[in-house]
């Protein structure tokens, strides 16, 4: 694994609101691409349910990021029902970066330009370490299930 220091300014944000939150920076740079699961994975040596997906969806207009393990897929139906939502969907590109102001597949849990309504993953809990996006395809953070739910004041959920 090749590790780099090229921030851009989304990583810098990313950077500083990690220490505004308490938090110690933990964003980590990689030459090679880390925009899915499998890849960030294989990249950081984890185990792929240990990636936090940040996923962006939309939900009666507003944006709404469910936090999932790498390891599945978010059951939209089960989390509108389980949270009296209505119906939720994959958010476009455009939508992503407005509300995140990050690209898929590099969305982090936080530094969006407003807070986001979100939603944890409780399979995430079972790893010591999560990897979260962190801006762009090409940089992760780490951190803890229980700052990652106080960081981004996320519910916790099940998601499939």
């Amino acid at each position: 694994m090749s590790w780099t220091y090229q921030s851009d300014p989304v990583t810098e944000r990313i950077r500083a609101a990690l220490l505004a939150a308490g938090l110690p920076d933990t964003v980590v740079e990689v030459d090679d691409s880390v925009a899915t699961a499998a890849d960030a994975a294989a990249v950081l040596g984890c185990e792929v349910g240990a990636i936090a997906n940040s996923l962006i969806f939309e939900c009666d207009g507003e944006p709404l990021l469910i936090l999932s393990s790498g390891a599945g897929r978010v059951d939209v139906r089960l989390v509108a029902r389980l949270h009296g939502l209505g119906k939720i969907r994959r958010a476009t590109p455009e939508f992503v970066l407005e509300h995140a102001g990050q690209p898929v597949g590099g969305v982090a849990p936080v530094a969006h330009p407003a807070p986001l309504r979100a939603f944890l993953d409780t399979d995430l809990r079972r790893y010591p370490l999560l990897w979260c996006g962190a801006g762009s395809h090409q940089a992760m953070l780490s951190i803890g299930y229980d700052e990652l739910l106080r960081v981004t004041d996320a519910v916790e959920t099940a998601v499939r």
